[in-house]
């Protein structure tokens, strides 16, 4: 293993920057502070907690595009995109410092004899494993619900995004945060398991891979600590013949292309039924077209460069698999064959259910096209799938979504819009798209400790 990690810009192919890997004694001294930080940081009140938030929220909107620069030099997200990013961010800060001490209110129980109250205490030390694909957001996500609740956090960042969890150091830094509530690790993937069975981690959560969220799982129980686990998504975009063709296509581009298609919830499967699959294919093709590929500091840029070489080349060999099957390219994009890792979009239609752009999670700009007879056909071919991340359902027919919604089997449902994460609702999977939610007060209450209080007999 190599004692150093770099930064690639992804649209030059240049490195930009050089950070050493942590030793042990560091990690060491990581964990002691963030062990220590627990035991003021869980006696303050949550508002006092929300306080420093509110600064953290104001330090991300002052510095917004220059955090947002770092992202997309670093993974190649559009600057627009990235800028977007930096501000949901802020707004989670605040959601939660408003509105996280209510959600942590004890909660009184009337009992037969004596009384009770549900308590919500925090655990201790949390290690967030996070991933590049929105190295902000993704890292504010985990950690804001817990320190609010009152734990202190350890983030291992994605070896290709050190520079985003650098500046997220310096900004709590900046903005008075007391020492180890929140730290950054430049540590291996080796090292997670040793970190995750230390006895000062109380608990884990982690957005990735299914690979990456099974070894986690294993490590966790093997430790009985608590983890949340967002992983992989091949997640449905249901059409029905009385939906806005041209707002559900519009929409169903810009979720399927948006950070070059490298989002866990985008829409990449689009099932349409078919006595509109002509006209929405068209309005399909026509959305995508218009979005400009290029540059991911030109602020017009909607897609950039993929974030590695290796992510570009695995998805060009799905794409290949997939038309070796049978499925047919209606835009047959790809490698461009320039400077960067960027890779153009691509449409596949007539699918095989074997292929892999039908059966596995393809992590860039491909979209997958399927036609169906009937609203129970989408339902049946958006549930055949090992993952259970999002989906959506596009229908003028609101009740009938609605009851569509029960059955499909997904963390998360939209209706009519595209697939997000949104502060006051609960975010994560089923089957292999993860378990556990963020987010939401479900989210807050992921690394609690629910502690039932109960006094005997009546008070005087």
């Amino acid at each position: 293993m190599s004692d150093k990690k770099y930064s690639v810009n992804p649209a030059t192919e240049e490195r930009i920057s050089t950070w050493d890997v942590f030793s042990d004694a560091q990690i060491d001294e990581s964990l002691n502070r963030a062990d220590s930080a627990f035991d003021s940081w869980s006696q303050l009140a949550s508002t006092e907690r929300g306080k420093y938030l509110k600064s953290l929220s104001e330090l991300l909107r002052r510095d917004k595009h220059e955090l947002a620069l770092i992202a997309t030099r670093e993974m190649g997200k559009s600057i627009k995109a990235a800028e977007a990013e930096v501000a949901k961010c802020a707004d989670l800060c605040e959601y939660y410092a408003e509105e996280g001490p209510a959600l942590l209110v004890e909660q009184p129980r009337r009992l037969e004899t004596g009384e009770g109250v549900v308590r919500y205490d925090p655990l201790g030390v949390i290690l967030s494993v996070a991933p590049w694909n929105f190295p902000f957001w993704q890292v504010f996500r985990a950690a804001v619900p817990s320190f609010i609740l009152g734990n202190t956090v350890v983030l291992k960042h994605a070896s290709n995004v050190l520079g985003c969890a650098d500046a997220i150091d310096r900004l709590f830094k900046e903005a008075g945060w007391p020492d180890g509530v929140f730290q950054s690790i430049f540590v291996e993937n080796e090292d997670v398991e040793k970190i995750i069975k230390d006895k000062r981690i109380a608990g884990v959560c982690l957005t990735g891979s299914e690979r990456a969220g099974a070894s986690v799982a294993k490590f966790a129980g093997e430790a009985l600590k608590p983890c949340v686990l967002e992983l992989g998504g091949s997640d449905p975009f249901i059409v029905l013949k009385d939906a806005d063709i041209e707002a559900a296509a519009k929409a169903a581009a810009q979720s399927r292309f948006m950070n070059s298609g490298q989002v866990c919830i985008s829409a990449k499967r689009i099932i349409i039924e078919h006595n509109i699959y002509d006209d929405f294919v068209e309005a399909f093709v026509t959305a995508t077209q218009a979005l400009k590929m290029g540059n991911p500091e030109d602020p017009d840029t909607v897609i950039g460069p993929m974030a590695r070489e290796d992510l570009r080349d695995e998805l060009d060999k799905q794409v290949e698999k997939s038309i070796a099957k049978g499925a047919i390219a209606r835009i047959r994009g790809g490698p461009t064959g320039k400077i960067g890792w960027f890779y153009a979009p691509t449409i596949l239609e007539n699918i095989p259910a074997d292929a892999p752009a039908a059966r596995e999670e393809t992590f860039g700009p491909v979209a997958a096209l399927f036609r169906v007879s009937t609203p129970e056909d989408a339902i049946r071919l958006a549930n055949d799938t090992t993952y259970g991340l999002s989906s959506a359902i596009w229908t003028r027919n609101i009740k009938q979504a609605q009851s569509l919604a029960a059955r499909i089997q997904a963390g998360n449902v939209f209706i009519n819009g595209a697939s997000t994460s949104i502060a006051q609702m609960p975010f994560g999977g089923i089957k292999r798209s993860g378990f556990g939610r963020e987010l939401g007060h479900h989210g807050l209450y992921a690394f609690a400790n629910v502690k039932s209080v109960v006094t005997a007999g009546s008070a005087n």
